[in-house]
């Protein structure tokens, strides 16, 4: 007998969507056009997973280029091909949204003055999926001797975001700039310090915000590293070109405000979705999207549960950072 949560998928129509006549889909149909050939149907949704693949690969074979030269030309082209499914868990259609983005960090090639704070490389034993030291017992003692060193940042609440957030945007030392993307983890559980820090008292339950855990974990260096240390997960990553832009757990490029990352054990990777939530530095101002499941999270658990991509910088941190807004999605299925 499954012990999954219970999920409900009861068809719409598109006049029922806040927003969709005012929307701006083309965004959310470059991300479909980049994710929907790779889709990865795990949900137990109300379409088989041969039909639905087949059914996309049709959709993205009718795409022409006036699809995406207007909004009107996108939604029509969603209209055409899609249907949207509410999707409503066990306390209903409302869920939590929140948000990430790519951070960027001062590094080095090399370990020297202030850049003395490691970037790991996958080490033989993950790339074996064994279960590794803790984040604690790597930073505390020599449990990542011999581990492969990919740069060397100045920050450590920068790396511990990194490891966060999954990805993230190096600017060199020596000069230029280089990504790095998330290359797996040592099989430790995920602990959100915001909740610990929340209920220690340390945050107010209304800024546990990405901004806040920093500056708390800045303003006591030796207090912060415990706290990090509380999290026992620790981050793996791999280098790639500074062009080929930040790629999620579907292996596609992700579209800032146009990518979402889901719980695949209700919505499938490469699906649209119509996203009805808040802007989080402007509660009472909607945030109506059309976005692509193209990623994943430790912390993304559930049927109504989502995290949204907004891109890289302290720009895109002032919104994702603030993000933990209630809202509602329809999930699109192909006609």
């Amino acid at each position: 007998m499954s012990d999954r949560p219970p999920v409900r998928y009861e068809a719409a129509s598109f006049a029922e969507l806040d927003g969709w006549r005012e929307g701006d889909p083309r965004a959310a149909l470059t991300a479909f056009r980049n994710a929907a050939l790779r889709l990865r149907p795990t949900a137990p949704l109300p379409i088989d997973a041969g039909t639905l693949r087949a059914k996309l690969a049709k959709a993205c074979d009718g795409l022409a280029p006036a699809d995406s030269g207007s909004a009107e030309s996108a939604r029509r082209f969603f209209e055409r091909h899609f249907t949207p499914y509410r999707v409503l868990g066990p306390a209903g259609p409302q869920g939590l949204f929140t948000g990430y983005y790519e951070p960027l960090l001062r590094a080095s090639r090399r370990k020297h003055g202030d850049y003395v704070h490691p970037i790991h490389g996958l080490p033989p034993a993950a790339q074996a999926g064994g279960v590794l030291a803790t984040r604690a017992e790597i930073e505390n003692g020599d449990a990542a001797l011999g581990w492969p060193v990919l740069f060397w940042a100045d920050d450590p609440v920068a790396v511990f975001t990194l490891h966060v957030q999954g990805s993230g945007w190096l600017a060199l030392a020596e000069g230029g700039h280089v990504r790095v993307a998330y290359a797996g983890n040592n099989g430790r559980g995920y602990v959100a310090i915001g909740r610990v820090m929340r209920e220690r008292g340390l945050l107010s339950a209304d800024d546990t915000t990405m901004p806040a855990i920093q500056a708390k974990l800045r303003a006591d260096p030796t207090a912060g590293r415990a706290l990090m240390h509380e999290n026992p997960r620790y981050i793996f990553f791999r280098a790639v070109a500074d062009t080929a832009g930040v790629t999620g757990q579907l292996g596609a490029t992700l579209t800032p405000m146009a990518s979402l990352a889901v719980d695949t054990g209700f919505i499938p990777l490469g699906a649209p979705l119509w996203l009805e939530t808040n802007r989080p530095a402007a509660k009472d101002a909607p945030l109506r999207l059309l976005v692509v499941a193209q990623d994943t999270g430790a912390a993304i658990k559930g049927a109504v549960r989502g995290d949204i991509f907004w891109g890289s910088g302290d720009a895109a941190l002032a919104e994702a950072g603030r993000m933990a807004e209630r809202g509602r999605y329809f999930l699109f299925l192909p006609r």
